[in-house]
């Protein structure tokens, strides 16, 4: 029998809370060759950028922010979630308050396309 880490559970809403610093991420977790980040975010708005090797999903755990694309935008609200397929354009505007769950390959998000804000 494999010998197997203990399965924890984790409460997206309290580790969101429980931040020490607005626009820092938190990697909670690994599923395959993908990593899952935590961050609260309020009155920033990111650079337009692209992922070319991955899709990149948004899950609002609460609060509200906007996606903004070439052609227009998209406002996402608590408890939406939103999958940017590789290679489009786009940029996050968080005017208030956001806790988000991103989901993307690991290496896609960097300190070029997170403002600075993403550390390895």
């Amino acid at each position: 029998m494999e010998n197997h880490k203990m399965i924890e559970k984790v409460n997206l809403l309290s580790v969101a809370d429980n931040l020490p610093e607005l626009s820092k991420y938190l990697t909670i977790g690994k599923l395959n060759d993908h990593v899952l980040n935590i961050v609260r975010v309020e009155n920033r708005t990111l650079d337009f950028h692209v992922h070319d090797e991955s899709d990149e999903m948004f899950y609002i755990i609460e609060g509200s922010m906007e996606l903004e694309f070439e052609e227009g935008k998209i406002e996402l609200c608590e408890g939406d979630f939103i999958i940017i397929p590789r290679g489009l354009v786009h940029r996050p505007v968080c005017k208030n308050l956001v806790k988000v769950l991103l989901i993307e390959k690991i290496g896609t998000l960097t300190g070029e396309n997170t403002g600075g804000a993403f550390e390895k």
